[in-house]
């Protein structure tokens, strides 16, 4: 285990719209207030439209392949994510996220493109004073965490 501290900075109370793209609203968000690291909660429904990563076909192959569900129904959404930068000073979120619609259940990254459905609920809680970062790891192509780079 590898962690760093951090301080709690300001806090963003965000309204998605119809259509608005989960990952891109909130990393443009990130860039325009200079949030480099957040935590990142996220309520409402997506529309169809929309697809998570659910996993990798095979967990045993590095790099892995990503498998992805297209949503073809509006489904209720609870998410919850981390942004940090990439090695470049990107602010990228990283946020899985439960999906249901009547008894079925998905569950999955959220970078593959989730389209709102009316509202999604943002609360972006920003970290301060902290070094970590994502870099990206060369054996199975991820954006890793370093908390103290």
């Amino acid at each position: 285990m590898r962690y760093s501290e951090a301080r709690a900075g300001r806090i963003f109370v965000v309204r998605l719209e119809q259509d608005d793209v989960l990952h891109e609203s909130v990393e443009r968000l990130a860039r325009k207030e200079r949030i480099a690291r957040a935590y990142v909660l996220a309520l409402g429904a997506l529309d169809e439209g929309s697809a998570l990563v659910v996993g990798p076909k095979d967990g045993k192959v590095d790099p892995p392949i990503p498998m992805r569900i297209e949503l073809k129904e509006p489904r209720e959404l609870a998410g919850v994510g981390t942004i940090f930068p990439d090695e470049e000073g990107r602010p990228m979120l990283h946020m899985h996220a439960a999906t249901g619609r009547n008894d079925t259940s998905v569950t999955g990254c959220v970078r593959a493109g989730v389209r709102t459905w009316k509202v999604l609920e943002v609360i972006i809680h920003e970290l301060t004073d902290n070094p970590a970062i994502r870099k990206r790891d060369a054996v199975s192509g991820f954006e890793l965490l370093e908390p103290e780079p």
